[in-house]
């Protein structure tokens, strides 16, 4: 190229270096990109269990005395994490295979309110006023939406007050609770039990299991059974408890306690204990009536408030101050409902006909009475006015006229022209029930008490109370038992003697 023409190079000539050796000039070396390294696959359950790639490990220190002397634990230390976690993460992995196991068989939640196998009697007297009940009583459906809302939080703050908050189990409760009972000397299962409401509600059900008469001798040997607390009940109950915590809501939950729980009394569910002890439905409980019902789930039969009212209201005062402590009621509200307790209905403080309740039972037929699988109601001939006089008859009696020592028992029955029974009394004690029955089942020999109707009936045949009657020694040859001479209670006979002074001393020979 010329170099003095004066003009700029070309393009393609700025390509080659100044020396005019018509070279190009040398590339530059590309830089080479590392290779990516291919993560190899883990064996195994997502790697758990996969032996990992040894690592070039640092030259470790040497240890002091100090060191040496904690190797072993350090040691033992690594394998028990390393032991436990995976165990840990195998013990998860079951749990949560159970539970989504128990969540499938799980039925709607209106298939668990009324779990009754029997049915129940309600009795009324010639009026139509209820006085007794017998058999499984069950008022009816209620839901936490529906009951009255006093009952429903009574019972979340005797019960449970981490209902709302929790998963259906409560560490904090359980450990409360097996630290009381090692403390009182017993085991660690026996006693407080730290159960939810889940969890009850779950022992209610009896884990989803139903009664079958083929497997199990009766509903006591079944209620038995379901009550159980070895270490796999509690484990399998606490698996039952978190599938219903996923399959229900807890209203749900709630609802399916209040209708199954036991509250004395013969009452189930929350509907029943509120028409037995109060005469109302359960959504028009007030705070104190609210809390009775709550205090009764603890014991149901010993604070039934028709065993013992103060007990029963005792009980109450102390779910009130609960109530309060948590929000539910004012300070005002809880003393005013302490001051006010709860009382019974007059047909439950009555607990009148217990004996001619029990007769009734007796008498009609099963598939009516102990086996009925429905709710029956009967109509009786009992009057509540005369049934009340006649025990308070018997009463009066024994206060005033028999020793509190006195072995002494009475019964009294009272009927009317058309053979209808008004009233019965079976012994010494009147209001009580499933006890013996002297006016039914004693089938003794009625002896003198039949003596004047035999001279009520010679009055009507005629014979005047001053016609005279030979009381002397008679003997009688009764076919398969010989001779039987009868005797007066004082071994002597007082010849001729009138009708009046024959009933009065109650002379048998002329009887």
């Amino acid at each position: 190229m010329a170099q003095g023409s004066g003009r700029k190079p070309l393009v393609a000539e700025k390509r080659y270096s100044s020396s005019g050796k018509g070279k190009p000039a040398a590339k530059k070396p590309a830089r080479k990109k590392p290779a990516r390294k291919s993560k190899p696959k883990k064996p195994g359950l997502f790697g758990l269990f996969a032996r990992k790639k040894a690592r070039a490990r640092p030259v470790r220190k040497k240890r002091g005395l100090i060191g040496l002397l904690l190797a072993p634990f350090t040691f033992a230390f690594r394998l028990a994490w390393g032991f436990t976690w995976r165990v840990g993460m195998v013990v998860c992995l079951l749990v949560g295979l159970a539970v989504a196991f128990q969540y499938a068989k799980l039925p709607e939640v209106s298939a668990y309110l009324d779990g009754r196998a029997r049915g129940s009697v309600t009795l009324l007297d010639r009026s139509g006023e209820v006085f007794a009940w017998r058999g499984d009583q069950f008022g009816g459906v209620v839901t936490a939406d529906t009951v009255s809302p006093h009952l429903k939080n009574a019972i979340v703050a005797t019960e449970d007050k981490r209902f709302y908050r929790h998963f259906g189990l409560s560490p904090r409760g359980i450990a409360s609770a097996v630290r009381i009972n090692l403390r009182e000397g017993r085991g660690p299962l026996s006693g407080h039990g730290g159960s939810t409401i889940t969890q009850q509600a779950a022992k209610l059900l009896c884990l989803g299991r139903v009664y079958d008469p083929s497997e199990w001798k009766s509903e006591s040997a079944y209620e038995a059974d379901c009550r159980k607390g070895s270490l796999w009940r509690k484990g399998t109950e606490a698996i039952f408890a978190l599938a219903m915590e996923a399959k229900y809501s807890k209203d749900e939950i709630l609802s399916i306690y209040m209708n199954r729980a036991y509250m004395g009394g013969g009452a189930y569910g929350a509907e029943a204990a509120a028409q037995r002890y109060f005469g109302k439905s359960a959504n028009q409980l007030n705070p104190a009536q609210g809390a009775m019902l709550a205090g009764l789930l603890t014991a149901p039969s010993t604070l039934a408030p028709t065993n013992n009212l103060q007990r029963s209201q005792d009980r109450a005062a102390t779910v009130l101050r609960l109530m309060q402590e948590q929000g539910y009621l004012t300070t005002a509200e809880m003393k005013q409902n302490q001051d006010n307790p709860a009382v019974l209905s007059e047909a439950a403080a009555a607990r009148a006909g217990g004996y001619f309740a029990d007769w009734v039972m007796d008498t009609i037929p099963d598939f009516l009475g102990d086996q009925t699988t429905e709710d029956v109601v009967i109509r009786t001939t009992l009057d509540q006015r005369l049934q009340a006089a006649a025990e308070e008859a018997l009463k009066h009696i024994f206060d005033t006229k028999v020793s509190k020592s006195s072995k002494a028992q009475a019964a009294i029955v009272v009927m009317s022209a058309d053979g209808a029974v008004r009233a019965m009394v079976g012994g010494r004690k009147t209001r009580v029930s499933g006890v013996f029955n002297r006016a039914t089942q004693a089938k003794r020999q009625t002896g003198s008490a039949f003596k004047p109707f035999v001279y009520a009936t010679a009055l009507e045949l005629g014979y005047s109370p001053l016609d005279r009657v030979l009381d002397a020694k008679y003997c009688l040859n009764i076919p398969g038992s010989g001779q039987w001479c009868p005797e007066n209670y004082t071994r002597k006979f007082y010849g001729e003697v009138s009708l009046t002074r024959a009933l009065r001393d109650s002379l048998n020979v002329p009887a």
